[in-house]
């Protein structure tokens, strides 16, 4: 693990999951969102430690979490029994950490899982933290609050879009491109319905333009993150994956999953006075 890319996972894990659990809403969380700490904090020191057995330990328990997480997502939809567009970005939430938990233990183990070298499946940890459960759910946030056709968008294009990348991996890169074009639309609805409609719910500076440097990130970041694709697909000049975790990476952490959470729990928080 990098040093930028350490910092950025351990955002995910100690902070933004834990903070977007909250949001969802579901008491049936709460015991999973008390807990995490006892599983992230491990996860997080894994990351700094050398790949061995000690690592492999560290991240494995993380990684039970994630699965205990994801489990939770068929026992929400048999209680439920919706597939309503909000819902399935919300399920995604809970599933995809799971994937980042599995990449976080094979890449610590020093095992390339399904023939991944260890750098791809580094990367693979923070993108099913932010591209995975930071824009699955604050895209069902947006659709819950939006009747419109956009938010419905946005909370089935993110999901499908995050499932069409991780079947990229394994195919090929045009798939991948397909993915994140998929992906890249369904982010910018977020953004599009965060900066027109949510963002004028906050009640005060702050929270509007934490707010707005959501949305006007995502605009940014999955340009680059189109750009990527399509070079990795077509051999056209890109970034680099180093510059990719520097800009794409550390802005979608701070500027829109970050921003975001704390962003949506001031509303909440508000809503609830």
């Amino acid at each position: 693990m990098t040093v930028l890319v350490g910092l950025i996972v351990m955002l995910g894990m100690l902070v933004v999951v834990p903070a977007g659990l909250r949001l969802i809403g579901d008491p049936r969380l709460d015991t999973v969102r008390r807990l995490w700490p006892l599983a992230a904090v491990p996860g997080a020191l894994s990351l700094w430690v050398a790949r061995g057995p000690v690592a492999t330990a560290l991240a494995s328990v993380y990684a039970v979490a994630t699965v205990v997480l994801a489990a939770y997502a068929p026992v929400r939809l048999y209680r439920t029994r919706s597939l309503a567009a909000c819902e399935i970005a919300v399920l995604t939430a809970l599933v995809t950490p799971s994937v980042a938990g599995l990449a976080l233990v094979a890449e610590r183990s020093g095992h390339e899982l399904f023939g991944f070298d260890l750098r791809i499946l580094a990367l693979t940890v923070p993108h099913f933290h932010f591209a995975g459960f930071s824009a699955a759910l604050i895209a069902g946030l947006c659709c819950r609050a939006s009747s419109g056709r956009t938010g419905k968008i946005a909370a089935l294009s993110v999901p499908l879009g995050t499932l069409l990348v991780l079947v990229g991996y394994f195919l090929d890169d045009w798939a991948e491109l397909a993915g994140a074009l998929v992906l890249t639309a369904g982010m910018w609805a977020v953004s599009l319905l965060t900066w027109r409609d949510i963002r004028t719910q906050g009640r005060d500076r702050l929270t509007r333009a934490m707010f707005a440097t959501a949305a006007g990130v995502l605009v940014a970041t999955m340009l680059l993150a189109l750009s990527w694709a399509l070079g990795e697909a077509t051999g056209i000049p890109h970034p680099s994956l180093t510059w990719m975790a520097a800009t794409h990476g550390l802005g979608n952490a701070l500027g829109f999953a970050l921003c975001s959470v704390l962003a949506w729990r001031r509303i909440k928080e508000t809503a609830a006075v």
